[in-house]
């Protein structure tokens, strides 16, 4: 009965310790949704040794790190996935579509940091079940749109995944120290412009995953390959880089809101926005309209448009916009002003009124999503 009993004792203890040790975690627990994407990142910045080192230029909090690596050209490095059930459904996109699409998210960073792609290693993470020829596919998509861009693949990883399909790209590039743009020299007075039209990757998005709409089919195609096949503004970003007289940049990828927001706390300003001026395609109303949709909201916080939002002095900006235009063929708008930290985030409406960002909730969260 000795050995029993001892046995029953360390039982008891056992679950005892592991009750005292859950009964402490629930005290300290913060849930991931609770903090979300953005608060978490700046917990693990806090976690991880500072960058002492002279050759870190841009570290963590941008779209790209950058690093001094001599040679006369700062190197871009960069990293973003797509996940099965996150980012993308089978139902919405091909194999060859998806190759191309984790393609163009960072080859979008780059776009926003005025740099050039070069190098590219790609991880895969895949079911067993998954066919052969679907990864080729994807490959042939993904190195594809990489060669377009002037980057190859040099390496990577596969690994099987117990679920869905993982593509995660690291992509290196480089840029001339005078033509590196971040999100943080936004200054009191600039203007706030974006390239190209927002919200159709939204409406494309809806569009797929309610087909029976009765858009007509121009403007359904047109949303749905904003979805699907993105273009990241590698030639806008180099020429605003060129330009010398944008102060900061980013490219719209979690809303326009939400990017604009980035900006200003990385900038310490504030800014007004219009939002009779942001720019919309012909289809996104035709589109919302159909499904009963804001457009406007759309745009303001839809994401995964791709395109570019920069600061540039109100005096500049009608030159930097001519020169966009000209060099190649993107049209740009100016949307708002930055304004002193102190005034906050704020949206003038159609009447005039004045609002808070909050009016419209909204931008893309990885982790308070639903």
């Amino acid at each position: 009965m000795k050995p029993l009993y001892r046995g029953l004792a360390s039982a008891t203890r056992r679950k005892a310790s592991r009750f005292a040790l859950e009964t402490r975690l629930d005290a300290m627990t913060t849930r991931l949704k609770d903090v979300g994407e953005f608060g978490l990142i700046e917990r693990i910045r806090r976690l991880l040794p500072g960058a002492p080192d002279v050759d870190v230029i841009v570290g963590i909090g941008d779209d790209v790190a950058v690093l001094e690596t001599g040679g006369g050209s700062y190197l871009l490095a960069t990293c973003d996935c797509q996940v099965e059930g996150v980012h993308f459904l089978w139902d919405t996109t091909t194999p060859f579509e998806l190759g191309r699409k984790a393609a163009a998210v960072n080859l979008s960073d780059i776009a926003a940091m005025g740099g050039a792609p070069r190098w590219a290693l790609v991880s895969l993470m895949a079911p067993q079940e998954i066919l052969v020829e679907s990864i080729e596919e994807l490959y042939r998509g993904l190195g594809g749109a990489l060669a377009e861009a002037g980057a190859v693949v040099v390496g990577g990883n596969t690994a099987k995944s117990s679920e869905g399909l993982i593509v995660d790209i690291t992509l290196l590039g480089r840029v001339a120290p005078e033509h590196l743009l971040t999100r943080s020299g936004a200054r009191p007075g600039d203007v706030a412009a974006v390239t190209g039209t927002l919200g159709d990757a939204r409406a494309g998005l809806e569009l797929w995953l309610r087909p029976e709409s009765g858009v007509p089919e121009e403007e359904a195609r047109t949303v749905k390959r904003r979805y699907t096949s993105p273009q990241a503004r590698l030639l806008e970003g180099q020429c605003l880089g060129r330009c010398g007289a944008v102060h900061a940049m980013l490219d719209v990828s979690d809303g326009l809101l939400s990017d604009l927001r980035h900006m200003c706390e990385a900038s310490g300003v504030g800014v007004e926005l219009e939002v009779e001026r942001v720019p919309v395609s012909p289809a996104l109303p035709a589109v919302a309209a159909a499904l009963k949709a804001d457009a406007l909201a759309w745009a303001l916080t839809g994401g995964e448009d791709y395109e570019l939002l920069f600061a540039v002095s109100e005096k500049d900006f009608p030159r930097v916009a001519d020169q966009l235009l000209q060099e190649t063929g993107t049209t740009c708008r100016a949307i708002g002003r930055f304004v002193d930290r102190d005034q906050g985030l704020r949206l003038i409406l159609e009447d005039g009124r004045r609002s808070s960002f909050d009016a419209y909730a909204g931008g893309w969260d990885h982790f308070k999503a639903t």
